[in-house]
């Protein structure tokens, strides 16, 4: 058996996200540990983080997982939002260490235009900052990008680029987006392509480096570059490629989250019921 979830929402109270969590039938979760559209962070209330963590205990759901908002942005040349952002890590990792999350997910960003190199030290600075300035057993997960104009992370190079010049190498670790590969032109369809691409996976990185899966289809092609995903199995990765991705070992171990859309067509459940439908075959 596969090891699914999806995104939930922490509106009213964070130790809500688990209700959810348990109500759709998830086996792990993700969330934002506050708005993902704003700087401002509201402050953790101590008695919602309590039953956050007793909620989660009952629940037997593991591992919760938090996602970095959307506003911070590691690679920019903006002074003032590089600030902000470099400020936005260090209070999440301490954050999921409050709330006992073991795993951050941070997108790595965008250099507008100043060029991969200028990217990549902004990137190294600011994780290294929020390491020396936290003590905690939270690892950050850097996921892997689609390779839309200017970002970070498109390749498994990239990322070896950014652990290599992290100075606490064990607190890192990655979140393998299925969506972001294939559309960044990492083929998972075939025996073959899937084979090729974990290989250059652990050539970069070393394959158990990844602790977790944003399990996505792909609304754009193959190496089309398009950050866009779509429900599993009415995308361009497919059916069939999500038979073949459930097939491995790897995925079949690893925690799955879903981010997957929510419309007329399928909600988080169906997804949800999609995944493990796929993997029994």
């Amino acid at each position: 058996m596969v090891k699914v979830g999806v995104h939930v929402s922490i509106a009213d109270s964070i130790e809500r996200a688990v209700d959810r969590a348990v109500e759709r039938g998830c086996d792990t979760f993700q969330i934002f540990s506050s708005n993902p559209r704003s700087w401002k962070t509201k402050e953790l209330i101590p008695s919602d983080v309590d039953r956050f963590k007793e909620k989660l205990e009952d629940s037997g759901i593991y591992p919760p997982v938090d996602h970095m908002p959307y506003l911070p942005n590691l690679a920019t040349p903006k002074d003032d939002v590089y600030k902000r952002s470099k400020e936005a890590l260090t209070a999440e990792l301490k954050r999921c260490e409050v709330l006992k999350i073991p795993y951050l997910v941070t997108h790595l960003g965008s250099h507008l235009g100043e060029g991969m190199d200028n990217g990549l030290q902004r990137i190294l600075k600011s994780i290294n900052e929020a390491f020396s300035s936290t003590d905690t057993s939270v690892m950050l997960l850097l996921e892997n990008t689609a390779g839309t104009k200017n970002s970070m992370g498109s390749s498994f190079e990239h990322i070896q680029n950014i652990i290599e010049g992290v100075e606490e190498e064990d607190r890192i670790g990655i979140c393998f987006d299925t969506c972001h590969a294939f559309a960044a032109g990492y083929e998972l369809r075939t025996d073959e392509g899937l084979r090729e691409t974990l290989k250059a996976l652990d050539d970069a990185v070393g394959i158990g480096r990844i602790k977790l899966i944003h399990l996505n289809d792909s609304k754009g092609d193959l190496n089309s570059h398009l950050d866009r995903h779509e429900h599993i199995g009415l995308g361009y990765i497919g059916e069939a490629g999500f038979k073949n991705i459930l097939g491995h070992s790897l995925f079949r171990k690893l925690p799955l989250v879903l981010e997957t859309p929510v419309d007329e067509r399928r909600d988080d459940v169906e997804n949800l019921k999609k995944v493990r439908e796929i993997s029994a075959k």
